[in-house]
This record gives structure tokens, sequence and C-alpha cells, in this order.
């Protein structure tokens, strides 16, 4: 294997090599920091580093496994990234913001103790928007962070750090969280896979984990690795009283989906979408079915009312709330999207606007529900344009989508429809390029709390494709090293 090859290693087969005392957790990190300072310059997607620290716990995890008797922990030495909003004991977490900037945590959150503790060696934080409230990345702090594939365009957000990080191959595994997409956009933007599990099944930090929008969750570049990881991370936690009491272990190996009945939606009823977003998804659908499912495409009935509705919990009742209270003493510390965002919340919603994203989540279950009491999940776009330029303003008055006019901010993304049916599992894996490079992306939709079917689907599209990054041509092209 190449240095480069090392730093693609899915985290199941960096294990199995551990395991085989064929590769050491050592050798494994190094090559990762020397490609991180190779590469990283270009696309700017990691904070703070923890280079020194990650190389003394590697050494640690290299001599468990060439123990005699080794007993290691089931992620033992692999090197993990995280986002940039999720606290770890003793270090910084700045949010993207200025205003955070010395803010060192006591503690960790439950997903990244969880982590920690099965042996994931934290390499570095990854890099975020300003409060987590954009599908761009870009701040004040850490800058733009650019797609590794072409960095003309961004990776999506607001866990876009970890999207890039992954396609870059300066990571093995990363997280992200997601109330409006934020795990899914940068996923398919990136060409990466991406979990939003049922609300409550991966236990989080407050106040997010009383967020029913939120969720936390992990980015890879296989979908074993994104069941490896959820295997660790989900169940009940003593400190997450929102955590499911049940705990559901996911398999690692494909197997027959043949006579899975599989519905699709292109566009939900009313959101435009790009050429190569459709010719992809067309793609995907027909690999499904060579796999003997059953595709068919349905009718949801949704319609431009979802965005309206749901733009209230996000003004009102998260982001909007969080860019008001700092506005009041930190305006000259804030990002002009934040503050912009602050004043349109200020004036857009009232107290009783908190009820219609509840409203319209019932009305949208309405038609989503029986399509999946008929189907064993439902497939359409993660995102309906690829992505947006890295330095895209999410207040563009003039930002079309399809040759049509879109919200500048939420128009090109379809992943909050199911931050607001916060119970079902998506999970977002690749579909292919788009002609700018930049990769695209599908949800697959599982009934409410259903995470096996989605992940068994996913497993087998997976191995009909053979599989993503695994060589050197199906790599972004983001330097000339070995």
């Amino acid at each position: 294997m190449t240095a480069t090859d090392i730093c693609y290693l899915p985290a199941t087969k960096a294990l199995a090599l551990f395991k085989g005392r064929k590769l050491s957790p050592v050798d494994l990190v190094q090559a990762l920091i020397a490609r991180a300072e190779r590469v990283n310059p270009a696309i700017n997607c990691l904070a703070d580093r923890y280079f020194d620290e990650a190389l003394e716990q590697a050494r640690r995890s290299e001599a468990r496994y060439m123990a005699r008797d080794a007993e290691t922990l089931p992620l033992d030495g692999i090197p993990l990234a995280v986002k940039d909003a999720q606290r770890v004991a003793g270090k910084r977490t700045t949010q993207g913001s200025l205003i955070f900037k010395d803010w060192v945590d006591d503690h960790s959150d439950p997903m990244i103790e969880r982590l920690q503790q099965a042996g994931a060696i934290i390499l570095a934080r990854t890099t975020t928007p300003e409060f987590c409230l954009s599908g761009i990345t870009a701040s004040r702090i850490w800058g733009v962070t650019r797609n590794p594939w072409n960095t003309e365009w961004g990776p999506g957000g607001s866990s876009g750090g970890s999207g890039a990080a992954l396609a870059a191959g300066i990571a093995t595994l990363a997280t992200g969280t997601d109330i409006g997409g934020s795990i899914r956009i940068p996923a398919g933007a990136c060409g990466v896979v991406g979990y939003k599990p049922p609300h409550g099944r991966n236990p989080d930090g407050p106040p997010a984990n009383f967020d029913r929008f939120n969720h936390c969750g992990p980015l890879t570049r296989s979908v074993a690795d994104a069941a490896l990881m959820q295997n660790v991370t989900s169940g009940p936690h003593p400190l997450d009283h929102d955590s499911l009491q049940d705990k559901v272990t996911l398999g690692l190996e494909p197997g027959s989906i043949k006579g899975m009945k599989i519905a699709y939606s292109l566009d939900f009823g009313y959101v435009p979408l790009e050429d190569d977003v459709r010719r992809n998804t067309l793609a995907a659908l027909e690999v499904f079915r060579s796999l003997g499912a059953v595709v068919e495409e349905v009718d949801l009935g949704w319609t431009g009312e979802v965005e309206r509705n749901g733009l209230h919990w996000y003004n009102l009742m998260h982001f909007g709330r969080q860019t008001i209270w700092h506005l009041k003493e930190s305006e000259a510390l804030m990002t002009d999207y934040a503050i912009a965002f602050a004043k349109v919340a200020q004036e857009a919603t009232t107290a009783d606007d908190a009820h219609k994203p509840w409203e319209q989540a019932h009305r949208m279950y309405q038609s989503l529900g029986p399509v999946l009491a008929a189907h064993d999940l439902l497939i359409c776009p993660t995102n309906n344009a690829p992505s947006v330029r890295a330095e895209h303003d999410p207040w563009d008055p003039d930002f079309t989508v399809a040759g049509k006019k879109a919200d500048p901010e939420f128009g090109w993304v379809m992943t909050h429809q199911f931050n607001m049916l916060h119970n079902c599992p998506v999970l977002s894996v690749p579909s292919g390029h788009a002609g700018t490079k930049v990769p695209t992306g599908i949800q697959i939709v599982g009934r409410t709390w259903d995470d096996e079917t989605v992940f068994r689907a996913a497993l087998a599209y997976e191995q009909a494709l053979g599989g993503w990054y695994t060589k050197p041509e199906n790599r972004p092209k983001i330097d000339s090293g070995p």
C-alpha cells in the first residue's frame, strides 16, 4: 500500500490489519498527519489539531495490539475527526465563532465520550459555520472550507469540515450534528456517507439533545464504517433522558435486498432539481432494481409550505434565538450571515409560531406514513444542487437552482424535511458526480426507528458499486503525492 492508500483505509479494514499485526495505529496516524499537512492548506477543513497527543495514543494502542494476550477495544487506534461543535473534555469548542475562541469544555458529549472509550483517537477538530447555522462552511475564526473535489465549490455544512476531511483522506472517521441536514448535506456534496439516526438513538449533550430536530451521528467513507460507529455510540445514556432505551446493533456485511419495495421521489413535488442530480439519482435507482428491488415513483404531495413552516423552527426555536442572544453583546465578533439571521429571527417570528413546524410535520407524515407502510424505504436526492460556491452568500437574493429562484440557504438541499420528520432514520450515500466533479448523493429514508433496513439496503448498494475511494482514480485530485 502507498501512504495515500493507508489514508483512505476504511476503519473496518484498518482494524483487521491492526489485529493481524500488518499495520500499526502509529503508521496510520503518521500517514494522516503527513497528508493533512500536505493537502489541508488547499481545503482548510481542520480547526484545532492534536497531532502529538494522537501519536502518543497510537503508540499505546500499538502496544495493546502487540501484547501476547491482546485485549483491544472496538475502535482501538482508529483516528477520528470531531466537529468543532461537539464537546471534548479539556479541549476548546468554538462552534465556529470568535465569541467562543477561548471556551474549553470540562466534559465530552456522550457520543464523543463513547467513541473515546471505544479506543478512537481524536486527531483534530473539523470546521463548521458559526453556531452551525448554515449549509456553507465559512467563518471568521476558521475561514472558508473548500470541497476536495473542486475547491471553487463548498463542502456543504454545517459538518462541512468533517465531510471534506474524509473525502481528502485526512481522517478515517468523523462526527457531525444534524438539525437541518448538517450531516447529510456535506455527505452529499463531498461524496461520503452520513447518517441521521432517529432522534434519541445516539445520546447527545444539552441543549441539543432536547431539540427533536437535532441528531448527532457518523460521517464515513463506507457504509460498514457508519454502522461500526453507530454500534459504539447508540443506546441509552444516564445523562441524556431523551436517549432511547433500546440499542440497535447493525450488521456490517451486505446481504440480499431482492424483493425489497423502494419508493422514490425526485423533487417532493415542489423542489427545483439540477440535471446532474436527476441523472445520478435515476442511475442509483437502477442499481437497486438490478439487485432485485421493486422501485416505483410516488407522489408525496408536499408543497412550499414545508419550507415556510419549517423555517419557523430554525428562526424561533434554535438558531434564531442563539444569534439574537449573542447579537446584543457580541455583534462585532459575529459573521455577516449570523447577524442577518438574528435580525430576520427578531422580526419574522413570534411565540405563536412555535406550533407551526409540528403541524406541518404532521401534514407531511399523512402522505409519507402510508408510503412507508407500503414500501420498505423511500429514496430521494440529498441535495437538489450538487453544492454551492465556497464563498456562497446564504442571504443572496438572486440565488437560483435549475434556473429557478430559490432560497439561498435551504433552497439547494433536500434534508431538513427529515429533521421535521425526526424519527425516520436517513442515510446519505454517494450517487455520482456532477459536471463540476462535485459529488451528488441520495438519501435512503426508513420507517420510523427502522435503522436496520436502511443499512441493509445501503450495504447492498455499496457492494454493487464496488465501494468508494477504493482506487486512486476514485479519489479527488488535490495533490500529486504518493
